[in-house]
């Protein structure tokens, strides 16, 4: 059996280096306040990442850090109507709060946008109540960000609690981990160190290109076998 996961490209527009002053530009351009608390979740309006469980937690979050500020962050489809209800619920949740930001494609965030955003936040989030994989989670680790997100799917397999960021089951456990993580930036600045060098051990795309050529040669020779396993 071959275990591959996906991986992202240090190179792409999403995840090149990006000076202080662009990012903060960035920020600016959508009226968020870089000298006040930043989290982000890059993720669909779609109920399986949970943005309203996101919101929740934020407002958890803001009794302790009143400037905290939310992003949301999000390519919609102008096909997609389930998407655009979910956005509408999302926006209803929001409701008049001036910290939080519903952003989108439609708003011109765009690959580098999305990049200054992640790099812009004090803490960067993924509450997933299913996911897959979640290569939001690699981006932002790859960005020396500590990551807190769900306790499901492929996040499991890219936070190691308590060592890049934390895994969580409610919005409770969110907002503490957010908090905590807000508390101690100098925790959280270790974190997002572990976090990259987790993405440039296992999760670059020459390493999926290394596992894929090694699988390749080892169906050629005949040699597969049942404890094989690549990461």
């Amino acid at each position: 059996t071959y275990f591959i996961t996906p991986s992202i490209d240090p190179l792409s527009p999403k995840n090149v280096p990006l000076d202080e002053n662009g990012i903060k530009k960035t920020l600016w351009k959508y009226k968020i306040d870089t000298d006040d608390p930043i989290i982000t979740q890059v993720s669909r309006y779609d109920p399986w990442k949970d943005p309203l469980g996101v919101i929740d937690a934020y407002r958890l979050v803001k009794k302790e850090f009143p400037k905290v500020q939310l992003i949301l962050a999000a390519s919609m489809a102008t096909d997609d109507p389930e998407s655009w209800h979910y956005y509408e619920k999302t926006a209803r949740r929001a409701g008049e709060d001036e910290d939080i930001f519903l952003l989108s494609n439609l708003q011109g965030v765009g690959n580098l946008e999305i990049n200054a955003i992640q790099r812009g936040s004090d803490v960067v989030l993924q509450k997933s109540l299913q996911e897959g994989f979640g290569l939001t989670v690699t981006e932002a680790l790859w960005k020396e960000k500590a990551v807190v997100g769900g306790n499901v799917g492929g996040i499991i397999l890219q936070i190691d609690d308590g060592l890049n960021g934390y895994l969580v089951s409610s919005v409770e456990e969110c907002a503490e981990k957010v908090i905590h993580l807000l508390k101690h930036p100098e925790l959280a600045h270790q974190m997002g160190i572990n976090g990259r060098e987790k993405v440039r051990e296992k999760f670059l795309c020459l390493t999926e290109l290394e596992a894929y050529l090694r699988m390749l040669i080892a169906i050629q020779a005949g040699s597969i076998d049942a404890e094989t396993n690549f990461s």
